[in-house]
């Protein structure tokens, strides 16, 4: 597992997920930074997607955990920031695969889409995961530059 401190962030709509997998990592004595919402009161999923994305290319966390009600808007949010890479995951196949070949480092869930032990095996498959590099590099540095040429 790599390590780093781990960001978390989610809208009201995945706040109950976002609550639960930071336990989660405390519990796995990880290092979090808890960048809101805190509670289920109605807020916009890209205040949060932006936050994550600052908390990323700062250097105030390495890692990411995104959930929104779909994990759709908030990993488009994030997204925005060429220093981050957030992979939508709905299962553990591709979470493992958003590290290997995407070298992701924020994962986003859909609370409404997802279960609950599907995305706590998902987090930790993410998390464990190494990006394998060769090959992908290339693909990897394009998404940094915008997927220019």
């Amino acid at each position: 597992m790599p390590g780093g401190t781990i960001a978390v962030a989610s809208d009201h709509a995945g706040f109950d997920l976002k609550e639960l997998l930071k336990r989660d990592l405390q519990a796995a004595g990880r290092e979090v930074l808890d960048l809101g919402t805190n509670s289920t009161e109605s807020v916009d999923y890209p205040d949060y997607g932006t936050a994550m994305a600052e908390a990323i290319a700062s250097g105030r966390a390495q890692w990411g955990v995104l959930v929104c009600g779909t994990g759709i808007g908030i990993s488009i949010a994030a997204n925005r920031n060429p220093k981050v890479r957030a992979a939508l995951a709905h299962d553990v196949t591709s979470a493992r695969l958003a590290r290997e070949h995407n070298d992701a480092n924020v994962v986003a869930f859909g609370q409404r889409l997802i279960g609950t032990e599907t995305a706590r095996e998902a987090l930790r498959v993410f998390l464990a995961t190494k990006w394998e590099g060769g090959r992908h590099a290339a693909r990897v540095a394009k998404l940094s530059k915008g997927c220019s040429q």
